[in-house]
């Protein structure tokens, strides 16, 4: 194991994390904390970024696998969250908004989906 890699995993987390917290506290003030709003966008933000990020990494850099821990596992996996969205879906169901919270899980999936292989299209044509 390399300490090096987890140093630079943990340091990019730390980026991340910091950009959600900085995010939720934007989302919440911007559109109301009735919906969660944040969780919503760093998700969706992310996967449109990793998308553009492999393909940079991939088809025009040969980025080395540190640039890699640094900005895939470090920033992107502590800028986005799995465990927060299920807990905000937990939360809506709790408080019988089922609407809402059906919209919130089926909305994130998708758009996730969607943003990766916007993130992977763009990338490639960039980059190429």
């Amino acid at each position: 194991m390399s300490m090096t890699l987890v140093f630079l995993a943990a340091a990019g987390g730390a980026i991340g994390a910091a950009l959600r917290h900085l995010t939720n506290i934007l989302c919440g003030q911007l559109f109301g904390s009735s919906f969660p709003w944040g969780t919503f966008a760093v998700n969706v933000i992310g996967s449109l970024a990793i998308g553009l990020v492999f393909a940079g990494l991939a088809v025009r850099w040969s980025a080395p696998l540190e640039a890699r821990t640094f900005l895939v596992t470090g920033v992107l996996g502590g800028f986005t969250t799995f465990s927060a969205f299920s807990m905000d879906f937990a939360a809506l169901v709790e408080r019988k908004a089922y609407l809402s919270a059906a919209g919130y899980a089926g909305g994130t999936v998708a758009l996730c989906f969607l943003a990766v292989f916007a993130g992977l299209a763009v990338g490639r044509a960039i980059f190429q």
